[in-house]
């Protein structure tokens, strides 16, 4: 079983049981699944940039992804429908907890200046979305095979009912959130 999930099921649902005064163990914050999301614009010059973008979701959910191709044309950004312009991946069960473990403990303290997760990135529903920059963050992509630096959005989806159940739930499991909820 997975560190992450071990530690829910022993220390968190107790904790939010208790605090929340929840009758049923069912009624406590859990993860769903996490989506990962990784937009490339330069496809649409570039149809070979998507296979780069691809390789690194590979590596660093270990899970293949679905390329997304665009819903319409837009005349303006020379995009036409059917184009393959991202490529995402929703990870559930082990590799969910295995990558917001990986996230929490190795990536988040890699990133320069970090002083922890702004609280206003939550969404009223329980979901927590953040964006990364670049994927070097992570410790699986080799810096001198990176064709070119890609930021990624990450949405993290709960069964928490509102904000407040979603931050008790995020800080019991080790997410670093900010006091003062300010964007990083």
């Amino acid at each position: 079983m997975n560190r992450l999930k071990e530690r829910y099921e022993k220390q968190v649902v107790p904790a939010l049981r208790k605090r929340f005064d929840l009758k049923n163990p069912m009624q406590v914050p859990r993860l769903v699944k996490i989506v990962v999301n990784m937009g490339v614009g330069e496809a649409i010059e570039n149809a070979k940039a998507i296979d780069g973008a691809v390789s690194d979701l590979v590596a660093i959910t270990g899970q293949k992804p679905v390329v997304t191709r665009a819903k319409k044309s837009i005349a303006t950004y020379k995009l036409r429908e059917g184009m393959q312009i991202g490529a995402k991946v929703t990870l559930r069960g082990d590799r969910m907890y295995a990558f917001f473990d990986k996230l929490m403990n190795i990536v988040l303290p890699r990133i320069r200046d970090f002083r922890g997760m702004s609280r206003t990135s939550l969404d009223g529903r329980g979901n927590y979305a953040l964006g990364l920059k670049e994927q070097l963050v992570f410790p699986e992509i080799n810096y001198d095979k990176v064709d070119m630096v890609r930021g990624m959005d990450i949405v993290i989806v709960t069964t928490a009912r509102n904000d407040e159940h979603a931050v008790a739930f995020m800080e019991e499991m080790g997410m670093p959130l900010r006091r003062d909820g300010a964007a990083a």
